[in-house]
C-alpha cells in the first residue's frame, strides 16, 4: 500500500494483511439504488439529522445528466453511512464504506503499477479529464461502461471520488497492518477519499493517491461504494 510516485502522504510503502474476505459492490452506488433507499426512508417517516435539525431525506441533485445507472453524487459521507445502515438490515449482513486499505486493494486487483493495466493512464480505460472517454471533463458515465478490473470491478478510477471509512491522516506512519479503517489520532473533520473522477487529471486517479473532503460536503464529483461481510 502507498507508493513513491507521489507525495508524502501516500508514504511509507507499507504491507497489509487483510484477514478475512470481504464483498465489494461492483461499481459504484448508482442514483437507482439510493433514490430507493431515500423513498423508503420518507415512506417510513424517518428523518435524517441535518446539523442541529431533523430533515426528510433527499433525493441528490443530478446536474439533468440522467439518474439511473448513473452513479450517485452529492451525497456526504453522513449519508453514505446512512445508506451502509438501512442495506445491512435489508440483507441482515454487515455493511459499511469500505476501509483505505481495502479500497486500494481493490483497486489494485493484483497489480503493482500505477494503474491496474500499467503505468500510463492509457486511452478509453477510465473517466477523468484526459482518460480519452466520450464522458471525458464533462460529467459522469453510466456504471459499468469501461472494462472492469481484474477483479471485476467497475470505475475504481474515475467518474467519481468514492468516500471511504477512515478519517484523514497525513501518511501512513503508525497505520494498522491488518486492513481495518484507521480511526485513531486523525483529522475527523476530514475523510478520505479514493480514486478521482470525471473532472480529475490523469494523475489523480493512481491507485495510491489520496484525498480528503469534509464529512457533510456534498459535491457532483463524489460518490460511494460499499463492502459487505456476514
Amino acid at each position: 500500500m502507498g507508493s513513491d510516485k507521489g507525495s508524502s502522504d501516500e508514504l511509507p510503502i507499507h504491507k497489509i494483511t487483510i484477514p478475512a474476505a470481504f464483498s465489494m459492490s461492483q461499481h459504484e452506488i448508482t442514483f437507482e439504488q439510493y433514490d430507493y433507499f431515500v423513498w423508503r426512508m420518507r415512506q417510513a417517516g424517518i428523518l435524517q439529522s441535518t446539523g442541529d435539525k431533523k430533515a426528510e431525506y433527499r433525493y441528490p441533485y443530478d446536474e439533468a445528466w440522467g439518474r439511473g445507472d448513473r452513479p450517485v453524487m452529492y451525497v456526504s459521507w453522513q449519508e453514505a453511512q446512512a445508506y451502509t445502515h438501512w442495506l445491512s438490515k435489508q440483507l441482515k449482513q454487515q455493511c459499511r464504506l469500505p476501509s483505505e486499505a481495502e479500497w486500494e486493494y481493490a483497486a489494485r486487483a493484483g497489480s503493482t503499477t500505477e494503474y491496474p493495466w500499467g503505468n500510463e493512464v492509457g486511452k478509453n480505460k477510465a473517466n477523468c479529464d484526459g482518460c480519452g472517454s466520450e464522458w471525458d471533463g464533462k460529467q459522469t458515465a453510466p456504471v459499468g461502461s469501461l472494462k472492469a478490473n481484474d477483479f471485476g470491478l467497475n470505475d475504481m478510477h474515475g467518474n467519481v471520488w468514492e468516500w471511504v471509512q477512515d478519517p484523514w491522516h497525513k501518511d501512513y506512519k503508525s497505520s494498522p497492518d491488518s486492513g481495518e479503517a484507521w480511526e485513531i489520532d486523525g483529522d475527523f473533520s476530514r475523510r478520505v477519499l479514493r480514486g478521482g473522477s470525471w473532472g480529475s487529471t490523469p494523475d489523480l486517479l493512481r491507485s495510491a493517491f489520496r484525498d480528503y473532503y469534509a464529512p457533510g460536503g456534498r459535491l457532483s464529483y463524489i460518490g460511494f461504494r460499499i463492502v459487505c461481510s456476514s
